[in-house]
């Protein structure tokens, strides 16, 4: 059972790198660095200069390779030699978006993304053949192990669709719904795995109840994010840089989301207040005070300062971060007194 426990929070370490490396992407403006899926303008390793991307003659090309010629993408139709002028017959177009930029820094920031969700994705499959030996006793760990594959999987698909929607905004929210869903799935097998067991006065069920409402804020809140940073994204694409927006003609989003956050800070000093009222001994309450604080800042430097370097990529991590914590807190808080018996099968 440890060792499930270790694989399941490198797994976790993982997710939350794949979520970091994702909001890198989204704060350069990479998301389109590889214009294909799962291979990166049709090759496993990507090119790094643009001559790689121009048709040239008397060279081997392979099937799903790409090309760049006017301002389009052409995809090699089988494995054949060129020839000292380009033949039609042996291209296609590229017909599911027609963004045909090159930029070397974007594609391998998008790649080492993909490398790294790759990663995950296996750290997912093994923590699920570790699983298998649990099933006699604890069914629901090797099934929640199972649906994280699945879920990584699923995962897969939408970087797919965002790719091939060219970044629509609705489909990146999903996408980061989905990784939050995955990170509690987690969580629960981490805290349900655990040897050393929390010791601590039984919350209240006002306690609880705030922390639940807490989660819930936290998630409206991180789908609010996702709409302005679509408008990020697109203030991005028109000046050609994040770190030059102007927040002055936003949209009506941004507010609710920024007024959203003291919501948010009242709920949690309230639930403060229960903390050190019913003397409780969660170690992780103080980290939601202080990503809450960190929150705060990176949203007034983004706000206030024009996007300095790193302020976006933080902000988003530290709102996953403290919605993990949040849940977390949340199991221990709901702990299940015939919890696992996990003595017996430790390692």
């Amino acid at each position: 059972m440890k060792t499930y426990n270790k694989v399941a929070r490198i797994t976790l370490v993982l997710i939350y790198l794949v979520i970091f490396a994702g909001a890198f992407v989204r704060m350069t403006g990479s998301g389109m660095g590889c214009p294909d899926w799962p291979k990166c303008f049709g090759y496993y390793i990507p090119p790094t200069e643009i001559s790689e991307l121009q048709f040239q003659p008397d060279r081997e090309y392979k099937k799903g390779q790409v090309i760049i010629l006017e301002e389009s993408l052409l995809v090699a139709k089988e494995n054949f030699k060129s020839t000292s002028e380009l033949n039609n017959t042996n291209w296609e177009a590229y017909t599911k978006h027609d963004y045909a930029i090159f930029n070397p820094w974007h594609t391998w920031i998008e790649y080492i993304n993909r490398l790294l969700g790759a990663l995950a994705g296996l750290a997912t499959l093994i923590l699920l053949i570790f699983s298998i030996r649990l099933w006699r006793e604890h069914k629901v760990i090797t099934l929640l192990s199972m649906f994280t594959v699945l879920a990584m999987g699923f995962q897969a698909w939408l970087g797919k669709t965002v790719v091939d929607s060219n970044l629509a905004p609705l489909k990146i929210t999903i996408h980061m719904v989905m990784a939050l869903v995955i990170v509690c799935v987690l969580l629960y097998l981490i805290n349900k795995t655990r040897t050393n067991k929390p010791r601590t006065n039984k919350p209240s069920k006002k306690f609880k109840t705030i922390l639940v409402i807490g989660l819930f804020l936290s998630l409206v809140q991180v789908i609010l994010g996702t709409q302005v940073r679509q408008f990020v994204d697109e203030e991005t694409k028109r000046i050609g840089t994040v770190f030059e927006i102007l927040v002055s003609d936003v949209p009506n989003s941004f507010y609710i989301h920024r007024s959203f956050s003291i919501v948010i800070l009242v709920t949690y000093l309230y639930l403060g207040f229960l903390y050190k009222k019913e003397k409780l001994l969660y170690n992780k309450m103080s980290w939601i005070w202080s990503l809450i604080g960190l929150e705060i800042i990176t949203g007034i430097a983004m706000t206030y300062f024009k996007f300095p370097f790193g302020t976006q990529t933080s902000h988003l991590v530290f709102a996953s971060i403290l919605f993990g914590v949040q849940f977390y807190i949340i199991l221990e808080a709901y702990k299940n007194k015939d919890d696992l018996q996990i003595q017996n099968y430790s390692r």
